[in-house]
């Protein structure tokens, strides 16, 4: 046997999975135990290394020892919780390779209730792109992409101040200029966008800071009720030098800068035909699956891409999503590995509605808030009679409250967690959003909600009138 202190990516880290891959595959991995370096009362275990630092004990036999099942603890800052059956727990070798098939590295469970939550999941879910096999199995047919990258292409980029003096541009909208050589468009960043909210937050520039410069500035909501208010962006680019490849005039984009100690971890928005820095990679459609089923090579983007939207954005999905990122970033290797609800699945009637219908119109509405998301409700079909637009929904925080809710309230559904004590530990692993909205709503409110709204989707009735309280 051997025993080693070493830090805690050679579990979780895709640089080392194919080592930890080899130890899981031929059983040789008997424990790993993840300790935070900061204890419980401040203290460090090293004090010499930074205090977030994190390490494991790594204990694993020779070749001729073989172990069933891999003790695992996570987020360990006492040795006393080492004796706790609920902080370290068993884990199959199986488990770990349906939870993460491609990477095949160690999902991050802070509790044995996670550990028992999780892998009935992905026991009956896909992930979104399976590559265990070799090729690619696709639950959806998508491609990620990023644009642009913040620093190496720097100089495409042109500030408001550079535009009006060097290219000798002038404005043709809030956020687009033209000049006499080409139109110029804004180049989004994750911290502009939050979830169903392409415009959540201006950029402005802090020029005294040697290092992140563009700081985000939050919409209020009284900018969020005006369909004309766009988020600012602090840089443009030649409309020709965009790598648009949908036919559509919007896209999914992804925020990438995220911790699992953040409020939210996975946080997906549609934005419209704009330019994306590298922290706000996007998801396209991809052409040609030869592996896909007939009728996602038929699909159009708008046929799917609402779904996958409402997906990533769930409760649900976001609590699976932290057993895999163990940084500040939320890579395509992680997200590839992500369980997806395939498309029968929204076939599921709720009283005389399909899943798939509920969740159209609700993200249609928590989408399209603003008149630069025209194209989306166009593709959306959402139109009148003479086949003209119909105008943006009004932004009202408690109405997009309950649709999200809503939202939550199907996917529990959806992955078979309907145990109300099962849904209530998983909204207590978001302590953030609870103590916001107890703050906000006086309640945690977006459970609340949600626990509602599972009681009368289960009662067939998805058109009820659910509210908050006033």
């Amino acid at each position: 046997m051997v025993g080693l202190l070493v830090p805690s990516g050679v579990a979780s880290d895709q640089s080392s999975a194919a080592f930890f891959r080899k130890l899981t595959d031929e059983r040789r991995l008997s424990s790993i135990i993840d300790f935070f370096n900061r204890r419980t009362d401040g203290t460090l275990f090293f004090p010499d290394v930074y205090y977030r630092f994190k390490f494991c004990a790594y204990v694993a036999g020779g070749s001729h020892r073989q172990f069933k099942e891999i003790s695992f603890g996570f987020f360990i800052r006492d040795l006393d919780e080492l004796k706790n059956p609920d902080r370290v727990f068993a884990v199959s070798p199986e488990d770990i390779a349906r939870i993460n098939p491609n990477s095949r590295t160690a999902p991050i469970f802070r509790t044995r209730r996670d550990a028992e939550l999780t892998p009935p999941i992905y026991r009956k879910f896909p992930v979104l792109v399976d590559r265990s096999k070799g090729g690619e199995v696709k639950v959806w047919p998508v491609r990620y992409a990023t644009m642009f990258h913040m620093a190496n292409d720097s100089s495409l980029f042109r500030t408001r101040k550079e535009l009006e003096e060097e290219e000798g541009a002038w404005q043709v909208g809030r956020d687009r200029w033209r000049s006499a050589s080409c139109d110029w468009i804004p180049l989004y960043e994750g911290k502009m966008v939050q979830a169903y909210d392409h415009r959540a937050s201006d950029i402005v520039l802090a020029d005294q800071n040697l290092f992140r410069t563009g700081q985000g500035s939050e919409l209020t909501i009284e900018d969020h009720e005006n369909p004309n208010r766009t988020a600012v962006a602090r840089y443009w680019i030649e409309a020709n030098k965009i790598p648009w490849n949908t036919p559509t005039d919007w896209c999914i984009a992804i925020k990438d800068v995220t911790s699992i100690t953040n409020a939210r971890t996975t946080i997906v928005t549609i934005i419209p035909r704009v330019a994306a820095g590298h922290t706000l990679p996007v998801i396209f459609p991809a052409e040609g699956l030869s592996n896909a089923p007939e009728h996602l090579t038929r699909a159009t983007y708008a046929d799917f891409a609402f779904l996958l939207t409402a997906n990533l954005n769930s409760v649900v999905l976001d609590y699976l999503a932290r057993q895999k990122v163990h940084g500040n970033h939320l890579a395509w290797y992680q997200i590839e590995q992500f369980p997806l609800i395939p498309n029968n699945g929204y076939r599921r009637q709720f009283g005389s509605q399909r899943a798939e219908e509920i969740i159209r119109k609700a993200v249609l509405e928590l989408t399209y808030t603003s008149n630069d998301m025209v194209p989306f409700a166009r593709d959306m079909k959402y139109v009148d009679a003479d086949g003209s637009i119909k105008p943006p929904f009004a932004w009202d925080e408690r109405r997009r409250l309950t649709l999200r809710a809503k939202l939550d309230a199907i996917y529990f559904h959806l992955y078979g967690i309907t145990d109300r004590n099962d849904v209530r530990y998983i909204y207590s692993t978001f302590p953030i959003v609870e103590r916001e909205e107890m703050a906000e709503w006086g309640q945690y409110a977006s459970r609340d909600l949600c626990l509602a709204w599972m009681n009368a989707l289960n009662a067939g009735k998805p058109d009820e009138n659910i509210e908050l309280p006033n």
